[in-house]
């Protein structure tokens, strides 16, 4: 069998399917996927070869689909009676559609309700949870699939959390934007938050504990709190799980203990504290690469050239990586939209807001535009299929 390279990018306008051999030299479009709706998440699961895709307008409100070729036809997932549903905290969350009937001419503030605005992330369950999957949403909900995608549950021990009434919006919403499955301890999982911070469960999902100790906040009075951070993403490899790298507002990070604590990667390494995407080598856990901007002020790549920083010693050093990158160029690559496939020479995949792809056929040594003239890029997932 050969090797079939897929990425899969989610654009403000739809989705976009590229496709090639494992040399990766010439590539192929798919027709544009859910034409003018914000794709903000497709991902395919390795178990059994579903794509799944995140997506919303901001008429028709956000759902989830998925595919069983490839994206050539979809499938919208049921509706869910659990989002109706009353939570301890007094704030059911709805979909746009539920939320209307439930107010009945009411104010927003008279019901207590709120809207489902967006799903941001879909993630595949472990190889030993057929059907399971998992979805992050705004405004900070954590979701679960187990069959496959087709209907989708409310984690309760999230959404009623009792810091949740601390928690505020980002830039981009108040989003849980990044999961986590530990490989090697099945009840233990992470989230991301913007904003709150990296909560742990250690128990399934049933109870979810602040970790973020180390970690800047410098926009809270207190610049070590607890919780309320701004994490822009988490990455971690299967190979070692107690090791995890995050890109924050305030710095890059990386814990060696499971995120009990969090040790300043960037200081005095890096020319910024603010970027948001992060990835780690997927054959090297030591390896992560990171995409800055210049300031949380000036949302710009770092003196005006767009490039991606590597480190191949967990943080203890970084490269500036710009062979092939446009040397004059005024780019932001957001939190989702920088993704590795898992052939021998990595690839690697950035994609920019303005709607330039760039891709790396060796690890970020040299890089090549793959796609030109997209919408802006929200997302970018990348896997190697046999054919």
């Amino acid at each position: 069998m050969a090797s079939k390279v897929m990425v899969f990018v989610g654009t403000r306008k739809g989705g976009f399917v590229f496709s090639s051999d494992a040399g990766r030299r010439k590539w192929q479009a798919s027709d544009i996927q859910f034409k003018s709706w914000n794709v903000m998440h497709m991902q395919l699961d390795p178990r059994d070869q579903r794509l799944h895709a995140a997506v919303s307008h901001n008429v028709y409100g956000p759902t989830t689909h998925y595919s069983d070729d490839f994206g050539q036809s979809w499938t919208q997932a049921r509706e869910v009676p659990a989002l109706q549903r009353a939570s301890k905290s007094g704030k059911p969350i709805a979909t746009p559609e539920e939320a209307e009937l439930a107010m009945e001419g009411k104010r927003p503030e008279q019901t207590g309700l709120e809207k489902l605005i967006k799903v941001w992330n879909i993630t595949p369950g472990r190889p030993g949870e057929p059907g399971v999957l998992y979805a992050g949403a705004e405004p900070a909900a954590l979701f679960k699939s187990t069959d496959r995608g087709e209907t989708w549950v409310l984690n309760d021990g999230f959404f009623d959390h009792p810091h949740r009434g601390d928690w505020f919006p980002g830039n981009g919403g108040l989003c849980l934007h990044t999961i986590l499955l530990d490989p090697a301890r099945p009840e233990r999982m992470y989230v991301g938050v913007s904003t709150g911070g990296c909560y742990r469960s250690d128990d399934g999902g049933l109870t979810w504990t602040p970790f973020n100790k180390n970690v800047r906040a410098d926009f809270m009075p207190d610049p070590f709190p607890e919780y309320g951070h701004c994490v822009h993403k988490m990455a971690l490899h299967p190979s070692a799980p107690e090791v995890l790298f995050q890109q924050n507002h305030c710095g890059v990070y990386r814990s060696d203990n499971a995120a009990a604590d969090w040790i300043d990667i960037g200081e005095n390494r890096l020319p910024s504290r603010f970027g948001f995407p992060i990835a780690v080598h997927p054959h090297d856990p030591r390896t992560v690469y990171v995409v800055l901007e210049e300031s949380d002020e000036y949302r710009m790549s770092v003196d005006g050239r767009f490039a991606v920083w590597r480190s191949r010693d967990a943080g203890e050093s970084w490269q500036r990586l710009t062979d092939g990158l446009p040397e004059r160029a005024h780019l932001v690559a957001l939190r989702d939209a920088m993704a590795t496939d898992s052939l021998e020479d990595a690839g690697i995949y950035v994609g920019a807001n303005t709607g330039q792809l760039f891709y790396s056929r060796d690890a970020g040594d040299s890089w090549e535009l793959l796609a030109d003239y997209l919408p802006g890029i929200l997302s970018v997932e990348a896997a190697v299929v046999q054919v």
